[in-house]
């Protein structure tokens, strides 16, 4: 999906040159960049306790293209927020570009392996929660790592963080039409819940390593009877990577549940844009999931406390910082962990 467009020397691709791929940059700019490799290695001094910079210092920042979707999209956003909190332009590897391009309008610049090959970065490891130190990073030359993911980093932010996700039209138009389409007994719905139901690898790794389950058919009938007693004839849009285990498992008598995913891990962006046009989100656990629920706004239901207090997954990932405070929990049912 890259193209060729660079800005000369350097392998950084020009917005300008190409919003065929992720539309037009917010303020129009095309990308400069002054990186003589006299790069300066003297730490900029500390930022005000109170704000960014007004003007961007000089300096480059980057992050780690790791995991799928979800996860490049937390990646994204946090590399958005921070390098605006600290004052630093921000530019994402090709890797992450053609993840995330392809699906939305974003509009930081890429840079290219063979640039970021002469940059002297600085690695800077992040927790998945926001904490007060990243507000002050004074190293130029920054390379974020982990898999943050958590509203704490980007929510200040949410109205920018939502236009960068804003869907391509082929995109949205589509999961539109497909919605349009759906009745329930007969009649157009008004509400549309998109369910996303994880499974996959999460089946075996939550109860083996993470002590922890993943959402089972009890979860998916109370989290859809929450929506039941709520609105008038909700239609349930569902998707999974594992959709053969959701048709036996999510009772469809009433008409109201619809099979709509195709599970493909490797092309989420129909799914993923189908979750994000409905009004409301069921989610279980994952990335994927969390953003889904993040972009459509609405209400949200999610999986609660699925895995035991002891659980090491706890030490490297904080309910409060990945979950909105609105959104609704219900917890987990533990007992097949116990049984063990």
């Amino acid at each position: 999906m890259q193209s060729e467009c660079q800005a000369p020397g350097f392998g950084l691709v020009q917005p300008s040159a190409c919003r065929h791929l992720r539309g037009e940059p917010a303020d129009g700019r095309s990308v400069s960049l002054s990186l003589s490799l006299s790069l300066s290695l003297s730490p900029s001094p500390p930022l005000s306790l109170s704000r960014a910079p007004s003007r961007p210092l000089g300096g480059m920042w980057t992050i780690n293209a790791m995991g799928r979707l979800g996860n490049q999209m937390g990646e994204y956003a946090t590399l958005y927020a921070l390098a605006k909190e600290n004052g630093r332009p921000a530019y994402i590897p090709a890797q992450m570009h053609s993840t995330l391009a392809p699906i939305f309008r974003i509009s930081l610049p890429v840079l290219h392996s063979s640039t970021a090959s002469r940059v002297p970065w600085q690695n800077y490891h992040l927790n998945d929660w926001m904490e007060e130190r990243y507000r002050h990073i004074p190293a130029p030359y920054v390379r974020l790592t982990g898999y943050p993911c958590s509203w704490t980093f980007y929510h200040h932010l949410r109205h920018e963080i939502l236009r960068e996700f804003t869907l391509h039209d082929h995109v949205r138009e589509e999961a539109q039409a497909f919605l349009r389409g759906l009745r329930v007994n007969g009649s157009r719905p008004s509400t549309f819940v998109g369910v996303h139901v994880r499974r996959g690898d999460y089946v075996r790794v939550m109860p083996q390593v993470w002590k922890g389950v993943v959402a089972d058919r009890g979860y998916l009938e109370q989290a859809l009877d929450w929506f039941r007693a709520r609105y008038r004839s909700p239609v349930f849009v569902v998707t999974s990577n594992g959709m053969a285990w959701c048709r036996e498992n999510i009772d469809a008598s009433r008409g109201d549940v619809v099979f709509a995913g195709n599970g493909l891990e490797s092309s989420p962006a129909k799914d993923f844009a189908l979750l994000t046009q409905c009004n409301h989100t069921v989610m279980t656990i994952g990335t994927f999931g969390i953003w889904a629920a993040y972009l459509t706004g609405g209400d949200t239901i999610y999986l609660a406390n699925y895995t035991l207090p002891d659980s090491p997954f706890l030490k490297i990932f904080k309910p409060e910082a990945a979950f909105l405070p609105e959104w609704v929990g219900i917890n987990a049912d533990l007992s097949p962990l116990l049984k063990h």
